[in-house]
């Protein structure tokens, strides 16, 4: 039985999370998988209990944390060849930049057969300043000589990765998108709307959300000045501020000129709630989704939304075009506080494009991105893998 060690970045709350947990999950069982991973930063929620819900065990190495700390790393690498020594994969795959540098290092170094990577987010522009991006590209191609194949999860990532940047060879590359268990967004969504929106306090008010964590790349100031915009040609609506993050203080300062509160017992224009477990929830009780990001790779809230049967509104960021369907499920607008309120507006003025659009996203994301296809295409990715190094060393 060939064995698999998965190493993500962090254990927060954001795709690479729900990736390696299906994946660790429902993997076919030829294949043994152990999960590890380093701690979230600060102000992130820990991604524990989606892993708990699925019975999945990790490992957490705390030295392996977001920001780049040589002691820390360096402590973080040899628990990770450690690991690797004692557990023998015959496939190491490690998903997003950190874990992706130190874990393959340590495989290699170790001798693992098979060495695979995926990327997630878009770090190779918007992230870092010029140099910086310029020098994380250098490391990356370096990284992918000693990978036997890496993964991207949309068309608009391979395009970026393969021809934009040329950290991979197209002969290394494959597109496998994300996948998760969307069941939950469309079970007994009534009542968890009617929960959600009585808990809140939101009435008859159209509820619009923002999801995410708050830091500067999500760009959540352009979501507010949108806002701003909409308050003087609209009423009747309430926003929601669903994530957490270092941004979060600097940004409710930001917004005062709006009524804010953390609180659903006070009337106010934005509610800052922090992270919610139990999404499906929050989706069902919103009326609009908003996104806003500088970057994206797959936004895993808006493929959430669409399974809620919601229609998004979002910035042309990364991926984003490969997980919407333009028109159909939801508008994608120009990175300007206009155009976002534009369309929100029109959103809010046409129930029955709501509902529309809510239905088409939902029929797409159903069809795209459940996790049953993604377990099969990477069962086959490794599969294929193994059998190139297998007639690699026969040569």
């Amino acid at each position: 039985m060939p064995k698999v060690l998965r190493i993500i970045n962090r254990f927060n709350v954001g795709g690479p999370t729900y990736n390696a947990a299906y994946l660790t999950a429902f993997l076919p069982e030829e294949f043994e998988t152990r999960l590890i991973g380093g701690a979230p930063a600060p102000g992130e929620a820990h991604s524990g209990y989606i892993l708990d819900a699925l019975n999945v065990a990790y490992e957490e190495i705390p030295e392996m944390s977001r920001s780049v700390s040589l002691m820390n790393d360096l402590k973080a690498f040899r628990k990770i060849r450690k690991i690797i020594r004692e557990y023998k994969p015959d496939i190491v795959h490690t998903h997003a930049a950190k874990a992706g540098a130190l874990g393959r290092l340590a495989a290699r170094l170790e001798g693992v057969p098979v060495i695979v990577h995926t990327y997630h987010g878009h770090v190779f522009s918007n992230y870092f300043s010029k140099w910086k991006s310029r020098l994380v590209q250098w490391i990356e191609r370096m990284l992918c000589r000693i990978s036997t194949c890496v993964v991207v999860i949309s068309e608009q990532q391979y395009r970026e990765i393969i021809t934009q940047f040329k950290i991979a060879s197209s002969q290394k590359a494959s597109i496998i998108p994300l996948g998760f268990d969307l069941s939950r967004f469309s079970d007994h969504r009534e009542t968890k709307r009617k929960n959600f929106r009585e808990k809140w306090n939101i009435g008859e008010s159209i509820a619009i959300g923002i999801i995410g964590r708050i830091a500067p790349v999500k760009n959540h100031q352009l979501f507010f000045d949108a806002l701003r915009i909409l308050q003087k040609e609209s009423n009747g609506w309430k926003a929601f501020v669903i994530g957490d993050g270092e941004g979060r203080s600097t940004m409710m300062q930001s917004v005062n000129d709006f009524t804010i509160s953390e609180n659903p017992d006070r009337h106010s224009d934005i509610l800052f709630t922090s992270w919610i477990r139990n999404i499906d929830e929050a989706l069902a009780g919103l009326d609009i989704v908003v996104l806003t990001s500088f970057s994206e790779g797959t936004p895993v809230s808006l493929i959430e939304a669409q399974a809620s049967s919601r229609p998004v509104v979002s910035t042309d960021a990364g991926g984003v075009k490969d997980c919407i369907v333009p028109d159909q499920s939801g508008f994608i607008v120009e990175m300007t506080a206009e155009d976002v309120a534009q369309k929100i507006k029109v959103l809010i003025n046409d129930p029955e494009l709501r509902v529309q659009m809510g239905k088409s996203g939902e029929q797409f994301v159903l069809s795209k991105y459940h996790y049953t296809r993604l377990c099969h295409d990477m069962a086959t990715l490794y599969s294929n893998a193994m059998q190139q190094q297998k007639l690699s060393k026969s040569k």
